[in-house]
């Protein structure tokens, strides 16, 4: 707009050298026809810078959404790997308890045959010739019978562990199975997230180099921020006219006393005004911390936002809700209760800041208050 300026001043000047100099009529249209024309390419470049700001930040949603599921995928596939190892491992317990068991059952069954081999190869024929007493007859006779019966349950029980070691050594086969398979997931999502982390870095650059300078960016960032402010109030609107309001979660009797979303410096105070970000506070924290709920509620957000980036929104009741933004994934989504604690994402750069940081907001009835005075001092 500066530059629009200049040139209609110098439109201007020209005009008044033109008279001066009483040029002739043709001269004077042209002279005219072509600052319009200069001044008409000018705002065609503005324009054109300006769609392609609009166009780095669409393809900035585009590319840090699929990061956001990226890294979803990845924690689910770490979880499953997880369990799949805590499986295997119980898998393997039962299976060596197993091949114990079926040693001992093995061993008592080699002591009994050995007790049979001590009483000849035919025991039974011989307690018949046998004329001795009676009650030493029948003695024996019941002692080769239950020798009989243990024989046969240990070799029941040999059996019964067999099937058991060939079901656990299948199911091992399958989980080791499936765990290679997760492994070449984790690896393929892995350059995935590699692949889109450079490419939001040169989408990053490209919508920093459409800044003329630092006053430039501030102020789009500014209208960003006017965007969002006009989004929030509909989702206020919209939170107002449901049928079943999220009921109180008697969250204003916890002011003061909250927990910290994340732990981290504080590296932008409230109404901050070197920036986009004054409605609430920034703290600084690794990339992938664990970014917690302060308080009961249900999600109503969990959405990329212009300014914000990836934005979750928990309404607590009372018309009072808290804002997460830059997260670098959601862990929870929209119309899910949450507690106190709960992991609802964690810690990004996402909306294409230059650090990994959590913006924090407190609202109460659609105006930002002093997230400070809610969260417990340190």
């Amino acid at each position: 707009m500066q530059r629009l300026c200049r040139l209609a001043a110098g439109v201007a000047l020209l005009y008044v050298a033109h008279s001066a100099a009483q040029p002739s009529e043709n001269q004077a249209r042209q002279q005219l026809d072509d600052i319009g024309q200069a001044i008409e390419a000018l705002s065609e470049r503005l324009s054109e810078t300006d769609d392609a700001r609009e166009g780095a930040k669409r393809e900035l949603r585009e590319v840090e959404t699929e990061l956001a599921d990226i890294h979803q995928r990845l924690d689910q596939l770490q979880r499953e790997r997880r369990q799949l190892n805590e499986e295997t491992t119980q898998l393997r317990q039962h299976r060596d308890r197993l091949q114990a068991d079926r040693e001992d059952q093995a061993d008592a069954l080699g002591q009994q045959l050995a007790a049979l081999y001590r009483l000849g190869p035919t025991p039974q024929l011989k307690l018949l010739l046998n004329q001795g007493d009676p009650a030493e007859l029948d003695r024996m006779q019941a002692y080769l019978n239950r020798l009989t019966e243990a024989r046969q349950q240990r070799l029941t029980d040999i059996a019964r562990l067999d099937n058991a070691l060939a079901d656990t050594q299948k199911a091992l086969a399958e989980r080791q199975a499936r765990l290679e398979t997760l492994a070449e997931e984790l690896e393929a999502e892995s350059a995935l997230l590699a692949e889109q982390t450079e490419a939001r870095r040169g989408v990053v650059q490209t919508l920093d180099d459409r800044y003329g300078s630092e006053a430039a960016r501030l102020a789009d960032l500014n209208n960003d921020r006017e965007q969002a402010e006009r989004r929030l109030r509909e989702i206020q609107a919209e939170l107002a006219r449901l049928d079943e309001p999220t009921p109180t979660t008697h969250i204003a009797r916890t002011q003061g006393d909250l927990p910290w979303p994340v732990q981290g410096n504080i590296t932008a105070d409230f109404q901050r005004r070197d920036g986009v970000h004054y409605n609430g506070i920034v703290i600084q924290a690794a990339a992938g911390t664990s970014v917690n709920a302060v308080h009961t509620g249900r999600v109503v957000f969990a959405d990329w936002m212009r300014g914000f980036g990836n934005l979750l929104i928990i309404d607590h009741g009372d018309q009072i809700m808290t804002l997460y933004a830059h997260l670098q994934q959601f862990n929870a989504r929209p119309g899910q209760q949450v507690s106190r604690g709960d992991s609802i994402g964690r810690v990004g750069d996402s909306g294409g800041q230059p650090r990994n940081a959590l913006y924090f907001e407190v609202r109460q009835s659609g105006e930002p208050i002093n997230p400070q005075r809610w969260i417990a001092r340190r």
